[in-house]
């Protein structure tokens, strides 16, 4: 949980910087990126299972 809450904390931190000096945000669209960070995730998740079960 520490750890989520430090990623939001650093991302929120990067967002104000990037916008007081007028720079694009370093961040794909909204949902496109986070439906892109869940698919990360999830084939690293099922990548690791499939890795277990033919162990």
């Amino acid at each position: 949980m520490k750890e989520l809450i430090l990623s939001v904390i650093a991302g929120l931190a990067v967002g104000i910087v990037f916008k007081f000096l007028k720079l694009p945000l370093p961040a794909p669209p909204v949902l496109p990126g986070v439906l892109g960070i869940v698919g990360v995730y999830l084939g690293g998740v099922v990548g690791q299972w499939i890795i277990n079960y033919f162990k």
